[in-house]
């Protein structure tokens, strides 16, 4: 029986990648000369941290980073910026990257599913949703309308086997 899993994940290489880049994009701009800002990433999730009391730089270095989380193809949704928060001299923000599909975004794609009336069979395994059904075009439709539906989280489409 045709199936496929529908799984969110982040390329950990691209993303330490584009972490790199910014970095290094900091280090050679002439608006962060003599200032003390730099990103780290942690196991699961990113800290932005910037030598000022302004907002401002802490932005900007957001801006930076988009771009190049988009230059290494890593989709931007899956990125949840927390609040600013200041200690001493500096700004600190953290960034969340949201990996792996929980019970309520599995929910929601199942009931996308179900409302459609397409004939495939979709279950929540751990942090993926397995769909299963008997032709290939059902889940081809199910592909086409969960990249549609306009859901929290970037998804991939795994293991499609016949």
């Amino acid at each position: 029986m045709p199936s496929f899993d529908v799984v969110s994940e982040i390329k950990k290489d691209e993303l330490q990648n584009a972490i790199e880049n910014a970095n290094r994009e900091l280090s050679t701009r002439y608006d962060f000369r003599g200032v003390d800002a730099c990103f780290t990433l942690n196991k699961e999730d990113l800290t932005v941290k910037a030598q000022a009391l302004e907002e401002f730089q802490i932005e900007q270095m957001k801006d930076i980073l988009l771009n190049k989380l988009v230059k290494r193809g890593i989709e931007i949704t899956c990125a949840e910026f927390k609040e600013i928060t200041k200690s001493g001299k500096n700004s600190v923000q953290q960034i969340v990257f949201k990996e792996g599909i929980d019970k309520d975004l599995g929910k929601k794609i199942i009931k996308l599913i179900k409302d459609a009336k397409l004939k495939v069979d979709a279950k929540i395994n751990d942090k993926t949703v397995r769909v299963t059904g008997k032709k290939k075009d059902d889940l081809q439709a199910v592909i086409a309308l969960l990249k549609n539906a306009k859901l929290d989280q970037p998804l991939q489409y795994q293991n499609f086997r016949d």
